[in-house]
């Protein structure tokens, strides 16, 4: 029943995200929701000098500014020495960002926060795009507006070598570490009646990293995230694996401040070059090379 309900609860996600695709880039309509942290709904004032193209605005004149977490690779990692092109970072959403820049004129400025602050720093007027992996569902859809998907993640569960968790039935009564914010967060921390196992049952982290360190600890049974950066995490700590099925499937797209239509229809242009041309593709094998 539990696999039954997350299905269900996945298939009106993925239901949604074709619903925007097919909108083809069309401003969405509805009643915004109001973050937690925030009295009232965030409202974007786009006065800066327009961008090269004319057509459209950016925070700053000339420049494409994505927030973004950097603790999940391969997505958006701190770059050794000056990272990606001289952005400080690099990964698959790092090289996609600089791609679209390149095409619309800009110089790409990554801006490294908490996944919850970059959220809300597109929202606010603070960042043009976020990029951290980041998953069209109904309430994010109320206060942001998203490009075409570009990649598919799909959220597994991390366990130590020896658990008795060989199953998502087994996380019943479990204690699951999650990265703030996340899709992962969301249906883990929601009630059973809707697929989840209760907030009482998800420990939230900063970044996925620190989840991890508390799985390490014993301080959590388990870990739900994206079977990408999972990838990562289990190589670099012994003693950890990944279960053999999936917890969830999604899509990844670029979030934009609610009704900023002009740049997320050229950004959005662009990205369908980039995919039509391979690059996309060619940045994503770069990272999660295509098994054997």
């Amino acid at each position: 029943m539990k696999n039954f309900k997350k299905l269900a609860l996945m298939g009106l996600t993925a239901v949604m995200s074709l619903s925007l695709l097919a909108a083809c880039g069309g401003g969405n309509s509805g009643s915004a929701e109001t973050p937690a942290n925030n009295t009232e709904t965030p409202s974007v004032e786009n006065t800066e000098t327009p961008a090269a193209s004319g057509e459209f605005t950016t925070v700053e004149a000339g420049k494409l500014i994505m927030s973004t977490n950097a603790q999940f690779p391969p997505y958006e990692m701190v770059g050794d020495g000056e990272g990606y092109e001289g952005t400080g970072y690099e990964g698959i959403d790092v090289e996609i960002a600089y791609a679209i820049a390149q095409k619309l004129g800009l110089e790409l400025v990554v801006d490294n926060m908490g996944f919850d602050a970059a959220l809300q720093a597109v929202q606010t007027g603070k960042s043009d795009i976020v990029m951290a992996g980041v998953t069209v569902t109904g309430d994010r859809l109320e206060v942001m507006d998203f490009s075409d998907t570009y990649a598919n993640g799909i959220q597994v569960v991390i366990v130590p070598e020896n658990s008795d968790i060989a199953t998502i039935d087994d996380l019943e009564g479990k204690l699951i570490g999650c990265q703030m914010g996340t899709t992962g967060y969301i249906y883990c921390s929601d009630t059973p009646e809707n697929g989840g196992y209760g907030e009482d049952a998800v420990i939230p982290y900063d970044d996925g990293a620190a989840a991890i360190q508390a799985l390490m600890n014993g301080q959590v049974d388990c870990v739900v995230i994206d079977n990408a950066p999972a990838q990562e995490y289990v190589k670099a700590n012994p003693g950890l694996k990944i279960l053999d099925t999936e917890f969830a499937n999604e899509n990844y797209a670029i979030g934009f401040a609610k009704g900023n239509t002009a740049l997320k229809d050229a950004v959005n242009a662009a990205l369908i070059e980039l995919v039509e041309d391979g690059t996309v593709q060619s940045i994503i094998d770069k990272y999660i090379p295509a098994e054997g």
